[in-house]
């Protein structure tokens, strides 16, 4: 038998950046969506967990062991193994949650096969802040690290999007330690359109000041007429938004004619 999940790329649609915690880390508030594309696992029960990784990005996960699909399947109880196939597609450190959505992938492949653990949340918590969201991959906002979730109005479900990145990874922990430490305030009330419309993502400055192609990239998403434009995470990726799917498909287009050592995705938002 052979199981295929999509870990579906994560974007923060709004970041706002509030107090530092007592542990050090910041008080976080997002809104958190989901693309209809990502990596893609394929599973089959083995004698033994094992995992190969395949697809573009591949080489940029050197270390199995460390990999949060390797660490996801050992931190759930299960009678048996998974073999796992990753294909990689989406860049690594690229504010896509990429080895967080890698993880809720394999949560809902073991739901799939065994059930989870009824403390399944925690679990995921430790392996990672957005693992969690990622779990379900459904716009949701996340509060504390990023963990502690409520439901949203997802008004825009179905939304075209385009992804683009630089090809540059940047660490989030650089990108918050150049944050400029100001609390601009809480994220706005009302459904997912009006939250990305009126929010803001607070590390955009200290990414560019780190990875000015950051900037080049939101410039050249604003010039396709896009409705809404941002960098997602701590970058480098950037978004998109549109109304119709040509313009997306059109802006995509353009994207690649005058950036083509640029990454890019083309989706739905979920």
């Amino acid at each position: 038998m052979r199981l295929n999940q999509t870990a579906y790329a994560k974007i923060n649609l709004a970041l706002h950046v509030r107090r530092r915690r007592e542990d050090g880390y910041h008080e976080l508030e997002t809104l958190f969506a989901f693309v209809d594309a990502g990596d893609r696992l394929t599973a089959r029960r083995s004698d033994r967990d094992e995992l190969i990784i395949v697809g573009e990005f591949a080489p940029q996960l050197a270390d199995p062991f460390g990999n949060l699909v390797s660490r996801a399947l050992t931190a759930l109880p299960r009678p048996d193994g998974l073999s796992i196939t990753l294909e990689k597609n989406l860049p690594v450190a690229a504010g896509l949650g990429g080895g967080s959505a890698d993880a809720g992938a394999v949560f809902r492949l073991v739901r799939e096969t065994h059930g989870l653990p009824e403390d399944w949340r925690e679990r995921a918590a430790r392996l990672g802040a957005d693992v969690p969201a990622c779990v379900e991959s459904v716009a949701c906002i996340g509060r504390g690290t990023g963990t502690e979730l409520d439901p949203v109005d997802n008004d825009l479900a179905g939304r075209p999007v385009l992804l683009v990145n630089p090809r540059v990874p940047l660490a989030t922990g650089p990108v918050f330690a150049a944050w400029d430490g100001i609390d601009r305030g809480p994220l706005p009330d009302g459904p997912a359109s009006r939250i990305a419309a009126a929010g803001r993502n607070d590390l955009e400055a200290s990414a560019i000041s780190l990875c000015p192609q950051v900037g080049e990239v939101l410039a050249a998403l604003r010039e396709t007429g896009a409705d809404l434009v941002r960098m997602s995470g701590s970058g480098a990726t950037c978004f998109a938004l549109f109304r119709r799917p040509d313009a997306m498909a059109e802006a995509g287009e353009r994207i690649a004619r005058e950036h083509p050592g640029w990454w890019r995705m083309e989706g739905k938002l979920r």
